[in-house]
């Protein structure tokens, strides 16, 4: 068995070196730790006064005002197939660009409460698991291991596909009876 061979991370088999690792803003969802590329984050802002917009999904949670733009507020919780957030001391919005048609769309996304930015190798992602998460699997990047815990790295664009969750709130418009 001298011959064995380590398996091979997630990020090693695409052939990205070490030397490249990202950077990940980490947060909070009851006691699970996600991780999204700090480079899509625009900023953190604490929780406050959102609009709620009638006949929308139990994941947009509503629209918040940044700097005289309208920003949907998406609650990760619901948008993973939860019940919706509870709100705490240290719930706070991250604000993500998402792409729709090529062109950057901000999104708010409700969080239990935002941990560090952590630097994760590609040696140290592995990839998602085949079952036992309470996230749907193509959400998942990887499991980035950070000493003896995992941080589930989230894939934005499937996770925040802004097109997916148009046609959801278009779906529950349509389910209301006329």
């Amino acid at each position: 068995m001298a011959d064995a061979k380590p398996p091979k991370s997630a990020a090693v088999a695409r052939g990205v070196p070490d030397a490249l690792a990202a950077q990940y803003l980490t947060f909070t969802l009851d006691a699970e730790v996600f991780g999204v590329d700090i480079r899509s984050v625009r900023e953190i802002i604490q929780y406050g006064t959102m609009t709620a917009v009638p006949l929308m999904p139990d994941f947009v949670r509503g629209v918040i005002n940044l700097r005289g733009a309208v920003v949907p507020v998406i609650d990760l919780h619901a948008r993973f197939g939860r019940p919706p957030s509870a709100i705490g001391a240290m719930t706070c919005i991250v604000i993500f660009d998402a792409l729709r048609g090529g062109e950057r769309v901000e999104l708010g996304l409700l969080v239990d409460a935002v941990s560090e930015v952590i630097d994760i190798a590609p040696s140290q992602i592995e990839a998602p698991p085949n079952f036992g998460s309470a996230v749907r699997r193509d959400f998942i990047l990887g499991m980035g291991k950070v000493g003896s815990r995992f941080v589930i790295l989230l894939e934005p664009d499937k996770a925040f596909d802004v097109d997916e969750m148009a046609q959801l709130c278009e779906a529950a418009q349509e389910a209301l009876p006329a």
